[in-house]
C-alpha cells in the first residue's frame, strides 16, 4: 500500500542525501520519515470515514438504546458503542457519568468505559495500517470480549452502586431519541472538521511515538529486546502490562512503539498488552476515577481488565 512512499524515502535518504545505509542514524531517520507520513495518511483517511459514519449516531441515541437493556445484552451493545465513540480512557469518563444518570446499570457503563479506549478508531486505523487485517480483527474481538466480560462481572458485584462516591441525579422521565437531519455535504463537512480537530490534538503524539520508535529501530539491538521481552519468556506479557500502566498516551502515540518492538523481536501479544495497558489502565484514569468511585471498585476494575489484557497477550502470542 505504501511502496510508492518507501521508494521516495529511499531515494531521498540514500541518493539525494547520500547517507550510509549501514548507519544506525540512517536507519532511524528512514524509519521516522517513512512511518510519520504513513501514519498521518492512515489517520486522516480512516478517522474521516469513521467520523462520517458517526454523523448518523449521537450520544442520546446511545443512551436511549442502552436504557432498559438487560445485563449482558447491554454489556455487548455498550462495548460495541465504544468502537464508534471517539474517547480515550480519561475523556470517556463524562459519558460514563451520563450513562449512570440515564439509569443504565453500572456494569453496562463499565463495558463502555473499557471498550472506548481499547477499540477506538485510531487504534483500529493504525493496527490495520501497520499489521495485517487479520491481526486487527482478532484485536477488536479480544478487546470487545474484555469489555463485555469485565463490565458483566463488575455488574454482578452485590450493591455495586454503593461504591459510587458522588451523587448521580437520575434524569427525570424517559430519554428521547433526538433525530439529527443533515445533508450529505454537511455530514462530510462536519466529519472533516472533526478529523482536522482530532489530528491537531494527536499529531504531536504521533511524532513523539515515531521518534522513540525510530531511536529503538536504529540504536537498540534486536538481541537485547528479544532476550528480555521476546521468545517464549513467560514474564514478557506481565512486564509489558506493568510498564504500560504508569504511562498515559493514546493509541496514536504508542502504536509506533508496538510496530518497532515487534520488528525487534518482541512477540505481538506482549507488545499489544503494553498498548492496551497504556490506553485502558492509565494512572491518570485511576486518579480521575478516584474522585467518583471507591478505591475498592477501582481496584476490581483494574484487576479484571488487567487480567483480561494478560490473557489477550498470551493468546496472541500463542496463535500468531
Amino acid at each position: 500500500m505504501f511502496d510508492w512512499w518507501e521508494k521516495i524515502v529511499d531515494t531521498l535518504v540514500y541518493e539525494t542525501w547520500g547517507m550510509n545505509s549501514e548507519s544506525a542514524m540512517t536507519h532511524a531517520l528512514h524509519f521516522f520519515i517513512y512511518d510519520t507520513l504513513k501514519i498521518f495518511i492512515l489517520l486522516l483517511s480512516i478517522i474521516f470515514l469513521v467520523s462520517f459514519l458517526r454523523t448518523y449516531f449521537n450520544t442520546e441515541k446511545v443512551r436511549v438504546y442502552l436504557q432498559g437493556k438487560s445485563q449482558f445484552t447491554g454489556n455487548v451493545f455498550a462495548a460495541l458503542f465504544g468502537i464508534i465513540t471517539p474517547f480515550c480512557s480519561c475523556s470517556a469518563i463524562p459519558l460514563f457519568l451520563g450513562f449512570m444518570q440515564a439509569r443504565i446499570p453500572i456494569g453496562i457503563t463499565f463495558s463502555f468505559l473499557i471498550s472506548a479506549p481499547l477499540n477506538n478508531e485510531i487504534a483500529i486505523a493504525m493496527l490495520f495500517g501497520l499489521f495485517r487485517w487479520e491481526v486487527t480483527a482478532i484485536y477488536i474481538g479480544f478487546g470487545l470480549t474484555v469489555a463485555i466480560i469485565g463490565g458483566y462481572l463488575i455488574g454482578k458485584i452485590p450493591n455495586v452502586e454503593k461504591y459510587v462516591l458522588i451523587p448521580v441525579t437520575p434524569i427525570e422521565g424517559e430519554l428521547e431519541d433526538v433525530e439529527i437531519k443533515s445533508t450529505f455535504s454537511q455530514r462530510a463537512k462536519d466529519a472533516w472538521e472533526y478529523t482536522a480537530d482530532i489530528f491537531k490534538k494527536i499529531y504531536l503524539y504521533v511524532i513523539i511515538g515515531v521518534g522513540i520508535g525510530a531511536f529503538i529501530h536504529g540504536y537498540i539491538p534486536a538481541d537485547l529486546i528479544s532476550k528480555y521481552a521476546g521468545g517464549d519468556a513467560w514474564y514478557a506479557v506481565p512486564i509489558a502490562v506493568l510498564m504500560g500502566i504508569p504511562m498515559y498516551s493514546n493509541a496514536a502515540g504508542v502504536m509506533p512503539l508496538v510496530e518497532v518492538l515487534t520488528a525487534k523481536g518482541m512477540l505481538l501479544g506482549s507488545a499489544l498488552s503494553f498498548m492496551m495497558a497504556v490506553t485502558a489502565l492509565s494512572l491518570p484514569e485511576a486518579m480521575i476515577l478516584k474522585r467518583i468511585l471507591d478505591v475498592k471498585l477501582i481496584g476490581i476494575f483494574f484487576g479484571i481488565v488487567g487480567f483480561g489484557i494478560l490473557l489477550v497477550g498470551y493468546l496472541f502470542n500463542i496463535i500468531l
